[in-house]
């Protein structure tokens, strides 16, 4: 009887786990520079505020009734579309 020998993998070569494990690096790059550009055009609209990289504590820190009211509802309102964005991806 012949013996199977075992089977090599050729280099350069990838399976379909390391294709599908690329698509995902590559999708999340692109959901990453997504939400960066989202943050740095709400930057722009928000100059005076220290937003941090993490939209969703800046509300939850925020403290109602640190700003003007008007202020305030267009600060809550604008940082709570930049996270629906995001999370919509466009």
């Amino acid at each position: 009887m012949f013996a199977l020998r075992p089977l090599r993998r050729r280099h350069g070569r990838r399976d379909c786990s390391d294709r599908t494990a690329f698509a995902d690096r590559v999708t999340s790059a692109d959901q990453v520079a997504f939400a960066d550009q989202v943050k740095s055009e709400l930057t722009d609209e928000l100059p005076d505020e220290d937003l941090g990289q993490d939209l969703e504590d800046c509300l939850a820190v925020y403290e109602l009734g640190s700003k003007p009211r008007c202020e305030e509802v267009e600060y809550l309102e604008l940082v709570q579309e930049a996270i629906d964005r995001i999370d919509r991806g466009r």
